[in-house]
């Protein structure tokens, strides 16, 4: 959901509704900030980027666990007003490298964009 260029909520669609083609509308759910922690899918990051062409998510790169470590914390953030990422979809967007924040570096992108948040709003 998007208000006034601004992140508001999510639509969610359930697979059951959409195989059987029923015209049942998704459920939506209105939020504050939302956080896209989908892994190397970015799912509501690609969604916002085909919808608006106003952020650019430069896909993943190679297998390097120093940089991908340092770099998924680093780097986590707001990408658009009310959207923010963490762990490996941090990677996805920013075109870092894959398959580095294992634990550590996934608690502490989790830590940090939770602070973002609440510094926030």
């Amino acid at each position: 959901m998007i208000r006034n260029n601004r992140i508001t909520g999510l639509v969610i669609n359930y697979t059951p509704v959409e195989m059987s083609n029923l015209h049942i509308d998704p459920i939506t759910v209105a939020a504050k900030a939302v956080v896209d922690a989908t892994g190397h899918d970015a799912s509501i990051c690609n969604m916002v980027s085909r919808k608006t062409g106003k952020l650019e998510l430069r896909g993943e790169k190679y297998m390097h666990a120093e940089v991908g470590e340092k770099g998924v914390i680093e780097n986590t953030s707001e990408v658009y007003p009310g959207l923010f990422v963490a762990g490996m979809t941090v990677a996805a967007v920013y075109g870092l490298p894959r398959m580095g924040p294992i634990f550590g570096g996934m608690l502490l992108s989790g830590r940090k964009v939770a602070e973002l948040i609440a510094s926030k709003i």
